[in-house]
């Protein structure tokens, strides 16, 4: 089964990102933080030969500003809409197999949790990583579910945006893996401090 990883990333511009955290700790900061999570879950997860790695970017016009992205990674536009929009769009139209989509600010994301994903969709047509605060740092899919995945009224940027997906997709049989903390404002940002921040990217790929 053929296996991509999308990996869902703003531009790393002043005030476009993470404003959630922004309004907490400071738009420098916040953008700092950003910068750092999304560089360091590719340097993790985008030369595993295990799958291959999109870089799928919003706004679509910042796909041609090489400056803003990390090297050697294929990027691709998100398109328009809203997130939901956007992600039932990534499943439908990435290469044929099985599909993980995960977003570019989740700092505790390592190989071997996007290796489980690929994994639980051997026997599941979803997959999601529930985050702690009610939504969901990963969501996969395989085969036909990809092209039925729909993202209708769910309230985004809410604790029912796991619940509210999910529902839309109940006559699917669907697989969860590892709780992670999607780190969306001060508090969380406090949480993650206490773990330790950011380690080292490793130097070597599979």
């Amino acid at each position: 089964m053929t296996r991509t990883l999308v990996i869902f990333a703003k531009a790393p511009m002043l005030g476009r990102v993470k404003s959630r955290l922004a309004r907490g700790i400071g738009a420098t900061a916040a953008l700092a933080f950003y910068r750092a999570a999304l560089r360091q879950l590719i340097g993790r997860v985008a030369h595993d030969r295990r799958w291959r790695t999109v870089l799928a970017v919003t706004p679509d016009d910042a796909i041609r500003k090489t400056r803003l992205w990390p090297s050697g990674v294929a990027r691709a536009s998100q398109g328009a809409g809203d997130l939901g929009a956007r992600m039932g769009r990534t499943l439908r139209t990435m290469p044929k197999g099985a599909v993980v989509i995960v977003g570019a600010d989740i700092p505790d994301i390592r190989a071997d949790h996007v290796a489980r994903a690929f994994t639980a969709l051997g026997s599941a047509e979803f997959v999601f990583g529930p985050a702690q605060d009610g939504g969901y740092w990963l969501i996969g899919a395989k085969g036909a579910a990809r092209e039925a995945a729909t993202f209708k009224n769910v309230r985004w940027s809410s604790v029912h945006a796991l619940e509210d997906t999910r529902a839309n997709l109940r006559h699917w049989k669907i697989a969860t893996i590892d709780t992670l903390d999607d780190v969306d404002d001060a508090t969380a940002f406090r949480r993650f401090q206490r773990r330790g921040g950011f380690k080292p990217s490793p130097s070597a790929s599979r």
